[in-house]
């Protein structure tokens, strides 16, 4: 569900909410569909109030940013019930012939099934294919009906995992800034100009470790991963060095 409204943003509060309460109520697992980064963020808001159901949130495996959401505890239910996620591998019937495929296009591509967006969850494109998570309900539909993307034939199969594509591997870069305040670190990678850095954080397209970053001014941390809306991911990796002039030199693998 993409929250474009105080509406839809009240309708995805109110339906975890009742999974919450259907868990709780009735001993059971609930889950939701994938969520996005704003979508996380409101759960994120409800998080304490949320404790009773044992919420967890899991994408397919640990890297990945779309997450569904169960609500239960294996400890207090005296059972263990999975993810129904499943990893699905579309790969172009003739290799040589095959174009370059995006994540854009394979989204598009399923999209055209009719299949929502909450249905899918992270896509990772690569020179031999693309991997994607979905709802495991959906795994036989996406298998059947998935045969072209753009205008490249593929044949999708179910695997175990998303195996690592060259998208997969960080571009290693270094900037230098004035202090580790992330707005400047924005700024520097990206070529923009202070306002234009301001106007992500306003417009709530930063997020740091997955969580909305409101604060333009917060230092960077070692480790923490940046995901900017419109502009890709990268990894803050640590100083490695001070010029004699003050400025910090980071350490960035950047995820285009």
């Amino acid at each position: 569900m993409a929250l474009n409204s105080e509406k839809e943003q009240l309708q995805l509060q109110r339906h975890i909410k009742d999974l919450a309460d259907k868990s709780y109520r009735q001993n059971l697992f609930t889950f939701s569909g994938f969520l996005g980064l704003a979508e996380l963020e409101l759960y994120y808001k409800m998080e304490k109030e949320l404790d009773f159901a044992s919420p967890d949130l899991f994408g397919g495996d640990e890297s990945a940013e779309r997450k569904m959401l169960r609500f239960g505890s294996p400890e207090e239910f005296g059972y263990e019930e999975a993810y129904p996620i499943s990893c699905i591998y579309a790969k172009p019937i003739q290799l040589k012939f095959a174009e370059a495929l995006s994540h854009r296009d394979f989204l598009g591509a399923l999209m055209n099934l009719g299949i929502e967006r909450s249905c899918i969850g992270d896509i990772r494109a690569g020179e031999e294919g693309g991997y994607f998570y979905c709802q495991s309900s959906m795994t036989s539909y996406i298998c059947e009906n998935l045969t072209q993307v753009k205008h490249t034939h593929v044949k999708c199969e179910v695997v175990e995992r998303v195996e690592r594509t060259e998208a997969d591997e960080p571009e290693e870069t270094e900037v230098l800034v004035s202090s580790l305040r992330i707005d400047g670190c924005l700024s520097k990678l990206y070529k923009l100009s202070r306002t234009e850095s301001l106007s992500l954080f306003q417009g709530a397209r930063v997020y740091v470790d997955g969580r909305l970053a409101e604060n333009n001014s917060r230092p960077l941390k070692p480790g923490e991963a940046v995901n900017v809306r419109g502009y890709g991911k990268f990894i803050f990796t640590g100083v490695k060095y001070e010029t004699k002039k003050g400025k910090l030199c980071l350490g960035i693998q950047v995820y285009r």
